[in-house]
């Protein structure tokens, strides 16, 4: 059991490598420089993203961020499947905070020791009122909107693509995640 684990990381990671890229990395990223991690964490519901591998199929997608007595963050990604009532997947995963709004996240914590398991998660902005986030990655593979609740103002939802494009990314192939009551 723990070979096949390994190795369904390794694939997982090797992957990862060859996805769909949608940001121009020539662009310098720019992560907000203060970010109040007590006001981030709780539950935010996936607005938009960039396509993935690993939420293929997904919608009602949430992501659950609460403090660790070490520090860390535990990370619970929850996925409906098929449709935003359908079957439901979580990810567990940890984050650690690296340097102002920049954090690593692995979803295989007990192999937390291999750095090639940790993913960039650069927060590129969020409200004053951390309503809404917007998250990025250098390699621009992936990329989220998130918001506290299931649905934004438009002009929100515009103000997070401006937010994406001015870091580089081609919002084209964004996709809106379908949410409950949406």
């Amino acid at each position: 059991m723990i070979r096949s684990a390994f190795v369904a990381a390794l694939v997982a990671a090797a992957g990862s490598a060859g996805a769909e890229v949608y940001r121009d990395t020539a662009v310098a990223m720019q992560p907000v420089g203060q970010l109040d991690l007590d006001r981030y964490l709780g539950k935010w519901y996936e607005i938009a993203r960039f396509p993935n591998s690993f939420e293929t199929g997904c919608q009602g997608v949430t992501a659950e961020y609460a403090l660790r007595g070490d520090g860390k963050v535990r990370v619970v990604n929850t996925c409906h499947t098929g449709a935003v009532d359908g079957p439901v997947k979580q990810a567990r995963g940890l984050a650690r905070v690296v340097a102002p709004g920049r954090l690593e996240v692995s979803f295989v914590p007990w192999l937390s020791f291999l750095p090639f398991l940790w993913g960039d998660y650069w927060i590129l902005d969020v409200t004053p009122d951390y309503s809404v986030a917007v998250v990025g990655t250098p390699a621009g593979r992936t990329g989220w909107i998130l918001a506290r609740a299931p649905r934004i103002a438009p002009a929100r939802f515009e103000a997070a693509l401006q937010v994406l494009r001015d870091n580089g990314y081609d919002t084209g192939a964004l996709i809106r995640v379908p949410q409950p009551g949406g």
